[in-house]
């Protein structure tokens, strides 16, 4: 009996398998367009640009190197005049059922600095192809082709806002005949209750792209409302509110542009842009001479001389190694405020100092008082939550 229903499953699966095969075959036969050459940024004319979102928020960035080291930069280049670069989204087969695609998007307005709309709008079109898959069945089932009407996108607390240019991309992918009109900016701080983009238009892409765009906003504000919380707890001291690298993985720009937003300071952006040795690297180099910390200093300066070169201390003496070696930054990790404090003299203005670890809401002033240059926060971007906003109809 078991063996049979083991079978039985089998026999669904290759059926299904089977089922979504011949859809995926007659969904690209249907989907035929411009060849693939025709939409690549090349054949469009259109090269990756030096100077994207990393280099632009990296230059609001005292940590980031005076010549930053060329790298070879992986985008995802689309232009919004060109022709459309993804095929239509096939609804469920039905006789007369509508198809969808995604629009040919104008500009995106939302002032956002230091990211490039291009990111924008190829983080929009994965999240809504992820989401809309083979088409929204309720909207296209419930909502007449004809509906229309007018939204807004309020919070329902206090927050400070970011990523709004992430929704005004959701709906202007949606559909062109939508009227997207922003009515606040990133960084802003909304009240509760506050209207923060209004759309009006054709009532099936509004619906469609209702929750992709809030998942953007929420989350990208849940980031800029903390971090603005951090720093207001250290305000009067000399200590900025720095981010780190644990952030939601492909959203770094983003995320590290919601800082920003809230009046926090980006760290580097990837192991590209700043030599920072942490205990594992010195682990690794037990036993080199003089000492781990200068033999990694040494090796950092002579491969990298355009960048900075930081150094993870958990101790007063390899704060001391740290600044004899030359290090630009000393990394003071898990230290109690004393120990700051006596770190931050022994360092005396020779290198720039960071605390980290043990940094909360309810720490991070006595942390600040001790002196420290920077504090970073790993909570900004790992453990943020996100925002209440929503759309209402007008």
């Amino acid at each position: 009996r078991t063996g049979s229903r083991w079978q039985s499953g089998l026999r669904l699966i290759a059926a299904q398998w089977r089922i979504a095969s011949g859809r995926s075959a007659r969904n690209r036969a249907a989907t035929a367009g411009p060849s693939a050459n025709s939409r690549s940024p090349r054949a469009s004319g259109t090269a990756a640009q030096p100077g994207g979102s990393g280099t632009a928020c990296a230059a609001a960035c005292p940590m980031s190197p005076a010549a930053p080291v060329t790298q070879q930069r992986f985008v995802v280049s689309m232009r919004f005049d060109a022709p459309p670069f993804l095929a239509d989204i096939p609804v469920p087969a039905q006789a007369d059922a509508p198809r969808w695609t995604f629009a040919r998007a104008p500009p995106i307005l939302a002032p956002m600095p230091g990211l490039d709309p291009n990111d924008i709008r190829a983080a929009i079109v994965a999240a809504l192809r992820e989401d809309v898959g083979d088409g929204d069945v309720t909207t296209l089932a419930c909502i007449p082709a004809d509906a229309r009407g007018r939204v807004r996108m309020n919070a329902r607390e206090p927050l400070v806002l970011a990523g709004l240019a992430f929704a005004e991309a959701a709906f202007r992918a949606m559909s062109t005949a939508l009227d997207v009109r922003c009515l606040a900016a990133d960084g802003d701080a909304v009240p509760a209750g506050g209207a923060v983009l209004e759309i009006e238009g054709p009532m099936r892409p509004i619906l469609t792209a209702e929750r992709v765009a809030l998942n953007f906003v929420q989350h990208l504000s849940g980031v800029a409302t903390l971090t603005r919380r951090f720093v207001e707890a250290v305000a009067g001291t000399r200590a900025r509110i720095l981010d780190t690298r644990k952030t939601t993985p492909g959203w770094r720009h983003f995320e590290k542009h919601a800082v920003l937003c809230g009046g926090g300071t980006n760290h580097r952006f990837g192991l590209h842009d700043l030599v920072l040795v942490k205990d594992n690297h010195l682990a690794a180099l037990a036993g080199e001479t003089p000492d781990p910390v200068a033999a990694a200093v040494r090796r950092a300066r002579a491969l990298y001389p355009g960048l900075r070169v930081e150094v993870e201390a958990d101790t007063l003496d390899q704060a001391r190694l740290a600044v004899e070696a030359g290090a630009d930054i000393v990394l003071l990790d898990n230290m109690a405020p004393a120990l700051l404090r006596a770190a931050v003299q022994l360092v005396a203005g020779r290198a720039l100092t960071e605390a980290s670890g043990g940094v909360n809401l309810s720490t991070v002033r006595a942390i600040a008082e001790t002196g420290v240059d920077f504090v970073s926060v790993g909570a900004l971007t790992h453990s943020a939550r996100s925002m209440d906003l929503g759309l209402d109809f007008q």
